[in-house]
């Protein structure tokens, strides 16, 4: 049985809140690790005698190692439980950060920041596992939302106190604060972070020909592959905006005062925080539409990057606003990825699972990035080596590759989940149009029932209150509610 077919249990014990606050802060810290290096990009050239493409190699380094690892990661929750898994990464980014204060050379630091991405790449999942685990069914989509949300906080103290840190204090002293961070982590999360109660059908421990076993079954189911294609169709160009090419854009191809493109990267950030909340309450409520959301997300970025890639010359401000939202929705929109994850995958597999999902967006990033730089060095004629407004809207042109090919594997899973779900569990999900007549049918006909309701009432001489009954969502009670 799929999870849209489990019954309904809102009740979130006090020990969930306090496990999913100790895995939001050592998110919020592997955040902080994984972003602190880009606000220190410039002492880092003169600290590592390094040229910029040095410097850029840090990041790409970082999510080769981040994506790599997703997999094993995954496995490895489903063997061992998240707890351990969460320590291990924060001990890992805090030598990490400990490596990059002290040495003075490009190859070590290097070393540090693989590390640092090693460390990251366990603590993201993990506190999926842990929402997963202690949180209602219906509630967990909301709560995956606030995870990625509240991640951001980290991104927000590199920005602010870390880099004015970095300007007032030497490399040493400010990295080696930031290391700190990682064993507060790690006190904290053996101090109070614990395992969820285990449900009858997880195991307490699976053989390597079990785990192997679990990774085929779990890439084979059709729901799994869907939701790594929802991450890997939203989540890259947020990616590659907010880490590589966005600021450059704003700058160099736009002509914007680092401010105003400091400002419209902030936003989407403010953006993020408002999207969040509205994805993660309509998945929980219309599990069965999922992907039509997602679609929706990516036709907003399309949209909205066309407008700016097809706008004669410099695009004005409020077109630049459009394509903030347009880029800043796809990182909440490639949540929903996970969410298709924990609905078809029992707790056996789900941390693989998850792993599998969480490739997709770096994957498309790490390519799109790749893309993007051939492009631009091709597109560029500035013997001067300074990238052009024209060069950047060739560079950016490349995502419609990304989303033509993630588009296309979305619909083919789509297909063979939904064919999945009628199999297995009776499910069957009726073209979009006629959901939105029945539900518009099911609307009126309430309206007529409840003015007919007010009239009766009208005409009797102690009226009483409308019957609930006639009103109650068809949430929960049917399981192809559509709209």
């Amino acid at each position: 049985m799929s999870a849209l077919a489990k019954p309904v249990n809102d009740r979130v014990p006090r020990a969930a809140w306090v496990c999913f606050a100790v895995g939001i802060f050592a998110y919020i810290v592997a955040v902080f690790n994984r972003s602190s290096f880009g606000v220190a990009a410039l002492p880092a050239v003169e600290r590592f005698h390094a040229s910029a493409s040095d410097i850029a190699s840090f990041t790409v380094v970082q999510l080769i190692v981040y994506a790599a690892l997703q997999v094993p990661v995954g496995i490895l929750i489903d063997r061992i439980g998240p707890r351990r898994l969460i320590i291990f990464g924060a001990v890992m980014m805090t030598l990490g950060q400990a490596l990059l204060a002290i040495v003075t050379s490009v190859t070590p630091a290097l070393l540090a920041r693989v590390l640092i991405g090693a460390g990251d790449a366990f603590t993201f999942t993990c506190v999926l596992r842990l929402v997963a685990d202690w949180f209602p069914a219906r509630r967990v989509p909301l709560m995956t939302q606030f995870t990625g949300l509240l991640g951001q906080v980290g991104q927000v103290m590199s920005a602010i106190p870390f880099a004015a840190l970095v300007a007032v204090q030497p490399w040493t002293v400010s990295f080696l604060s930031a290391a700190a961070l990682g064993v507060i982590v790690v006190v904290v999360t053996i101090a109070a972070l614990r395992e969820p109660p285990k449900s009858p059908d997880h195991p307490a421990a699976m053989s390597i020909a079990d785990t192997r076993k679990h990774l085929v079954i779990a890439w084979r189911h059709p729901g799994t592959r869907l939701g790594m294609w929802v991450h890997f169709t939203s989540q890259f160009t947020n990616t590659v905006f907010a880490l590589l090419w966005g600021f450059p854009f704003l700058t160099a191809g736009m002509g914007l005062s680092i401010g105003v493109a400091g400002s419209l990267m902030t936003l989407t950030s403010i953006i993020g925080v408002f999207v969040s909340p509205v994805l993660g309450h309509l998945v929980g409520r219309h599990p069965l539409r999922r992907s039509t959301l997602v679609f929706g997300i990516i036709t907003t970025g399309i949209v909205a990057w066309s407008l700016v890639i097809f706008w004669p010359g410099r695009a004005p401000i409020w077109v630049l606003i459009v394509l903030m939202f347009g880029v800043s929705i796809g990182g909440p929109g490639s949540m929903i990825g996970f969410d298709f994850a924990r609905t078809f995958n029992p707790p056996i597999r789900l941390g693989t699972a998850t792993g599998i999902v969480n490739v997709g967006g770096f994957v498309a990033s790490l390519v799109t990035m790749a893309l993007m730089g051939v492009v631009l060095d091709v597109a560029t004629t500035d013997t001067g080596g300074g990238y052009t407004l024209s060069a950047f809207k060739y560079a950016f042109s490349v995502q419609y590759v990304m989303w033509a090919f993630g588009i296309t594997a979305m619909l083919r899973a789509r297909h063979l989940t939904r064919r999945r779900l009628a199999d297995d569990d009776g499910v069957v999900v009726p073209p979009l149009r006629y959901a939105i007549r029945r539900d518009w049918e099911r609307y009126r006909g309430r309206r007529v029932e409840q003015t007919g309701a007010k009239k009766s009432d009208r005409a009797v001489e102690a009226p009483t209150r409308p019957d609930k009954t006639d009103t109650t969502d068809d949430t929960d009670t049917d399981d192809d509610w559509q709209i």
